[in-house]
């Protein structure tokens, strides 16, 4: 009887460990993923790019990517690290007004050197989703990556995220000059239901999961963040092979626009933050001034987005993917070193 009740106990074992290897497997690939975070970022933009058969069915998920990156980003935060923040709210004030003022400052800037009506209508409204977007969700993540310690901008994200169904739209407007191609009430709808679901996702997680359980997971979670940041480059290339080929005049405009944008943001926050940010900072506000979250008013916007504004998106997704990489030189002058042996 023993005998029985331990052969029945390794078989028991055994259809444990066979249900759990595949489980294990794509968690070890994840994580695998997620410790070359940057360089897959960077080589998943170009994916996209050569899978221009998959890109128009794959439009559709643009939503999905951008509302699990959202729900991820706040299941991720550290509460702990949020709270001392707030104790200190002068970073995370200077922090929320930079990133949602400097992107309408920025924008504002090229319309007075270049009017509106100079420029290309999908342009314009390119930039004004530029403007009125909150930072890219991506950007604490990649902060993580590159050591750098990401609170301030977590808190800065985070606020602005949450605040951007209510800010987004009336931004829109006042940096177009005028009513963007939808009703201001349903944009708000729209995104919040985005958003706020998000959110509400997140929270759910952190009840069930635990944010120990999911702290734990880092690799895994960075490498989840590098698939759905793929899925999204497929989706978001949709039309833009044949721009380059068609069109390639407009295309390398919109991205060598795209390209300055994210320049002008490291640019204008080294030149007006240093005084009153650590260097730390001061660079992850110059990361989230050029790079937004444009998906979230795209995705909002739906149907109503003009086929060369959505191109416009589509190019702007190339200095977010390709960013992190090239920037990984500079970051290292801000990571926080790693602990020594024996320290905790």
């Amino acid at each position: 009887m023993p005998v029985g009740c331990d052969l029945l106990g390794l078989s028991s074992r055994s259809v444990g460990e066979q249900k759990a290897r595949p489980l294990n497997l794509i968690l070890s690939a994840l994580a695998l993923l997620g410790r070359y975070g940057t360089q897959g970022f960077a080589i998943s933009i170009f994916l996209g790019l050569a899978l221009p058969q998959f890109a128009a069915a794959a439009r559709p998920l643009l939503p999905i990517t951008i509302f699990l990156f959202v729900a991820m980003t706040f299941a991720r935060a550290d509460v702990s690290a949020l709270k001392a923040a707030l104790a200190k709210p002068r970073a995370v004030m200077l922090a929320v007004a930079w990133l949602t003022l400097a992107p309408v400052a920025m924008v504002l800037t090229i319309f007075a050197i270049f009017p509106r009506g100079a420029l290309d209508p999908g342009l314009v409204l390119g930039l004004v989703v530029v403007a009125a977007s909150p930072p890219i969700m991506s950007g604490p993540a990649v902060a993580m990556m590159m050591n750098i310690e990401p609170t301030v901008l977590i808190a800065g994200t985070i606020i602005t995220t949450t605040a951007a169904p209510f800010i987004a739209p009336p931004l829109a407007e006042l940096v177009l000059g005028g009513p963007v191609p939808l009703d201001r009430t349903v944009l708000m709808v729209r995104m919040l239901g985005l958003i706020g679901g998000a959110i509400a996702l997140a929270l759910v997680l952190r009840r069930f999961a635990g944010y120990d359980r999911i702290k734990a997971r880092k690799a895994e979670l960075d490498g989840f963040g590098v698939v759905m940041y793929f899925l999204f480059a497929i989706a978001a290339m949709d039309g833009v092979t044949n721009a380059f080929i068609n069109r390639p005049g407009k295309a390398f405009l919109f991205l060598g626009v795209a390209t300055a944008v994210a320049v002008m943001g490291f640019v204008l926050a080294f030149i007006c933050l240093r005084p009153f940010m650590k260097g730390g900072d001061v660079f992850l506000m110059g990361y989230g001034t050029g790079q937004r979250n444009m998906g979230a008013l795209i995705a909002a916007l739906g149907a109503a987005t003009p086929e060369t504004t959505f191109l416009f998106f589509a190019l702007a997704q190339f200095p977010i993917y390709l960013m992190p990489q090239m920037i990984k030189p500079l970051a290292r002058r801000f990571a926080v070193p790693p602990p020594q042996a024996g320290q905790r």
